[in-house]
């Protein structure tokens, strides 16, 4: 099973790094552009109970950072060349989805009395992002799609129950640290959650389509 995943590591590993790095590069800018000229007014997301339940939590900033990582390993598990531009287009589509509800209904997160000055790397986030284009939250939805992706993947190459269940934990962890940094709120990461579900079903058809083309063949 190993030597399975090092193969599929191994494919087209330069294209896979150059396309997830370029593709990770283009979304920033166009993130961040958007966030910068909003079409209209900005409003704030309400809380609900279960944000008072989460709170804040310093700690969990590396399991927001490691989403990145997570995207990663998604797409240097696919098989081929038609999996990995599917990751790809399906990705762009999930982007222009949440950019374009950032752009013409733009949100951010109340404001908070926490001194982000006691937590650095947070407070940076704080000052790059200054916690807008909230609803959709981009990163939940990343991650459900990836965790969508990576459970099929594992399941394919026949890896341990212990491999899926460590996949569903990694993804839970970064939907908790979405909002427990205090980037998001609850609503924004079912929102990203839900887009992110959506965007894998065309994905999951498309995959298992092509499959059982080449098993015909």
């Amino acid at each position: 099973m190993v030597h399975a995943v090092l193969a599929r590591v191994r494919t087209y590993f330069w294209l896979k790094f150059a396309g997830t790095a370029g593709g990770i590069a283009v979304f920033f800018w166009a993130y961040f552009w958007v966030m910068r000229h909003p079409l209209a007014p900005v409003t704030v997301m309400p809380t609900i109970w279960l944000d008072g339940a989460i709170g804040f939590h310093a700690w969990s900033f590396p399991l927001y950072a490691s989403l990145w990582v997570y995207i990663s390993v998604g797409t240097a598990l696919a098989r081929d060349l038609r999996e990995l531009g599917a990751f790809g287009v399906v990705s762009l589509g999930m982007s222009l989805a949440g950019l374009a509800v950032f752009l013409v209904a733009p949100t951010r997160v109340p404001a908070s009395a926490i001194d982000w000055s006691l937590y650095p790397s947070l407070q940076f986030l704080k000052t790059v992002d200054v916690a807008g284009n909230a609803c959709p939250s981009l990163h939940a939805a990343f991650c459900v799609f990836t965790a969508l992706v990576l459970h099929r993947q594992l399941r394919t190459i026949g890896a341990p129950a212990g491999w899926r269940m460590a996949n569903a934990l990694w993804c839970l962890g970064i939907l908790f640290s979405t909002v427990a940094t205090g980037q998001h709120v609850v609503l924004d990461a079912v929102a990203g959650a839900a887009l992110g579900a959506a965007a894998a079903v065309p994905y999951l058809r498309y995959v298992r389509y092509v499959r059982s083309e080449a098993a015909r063949l």
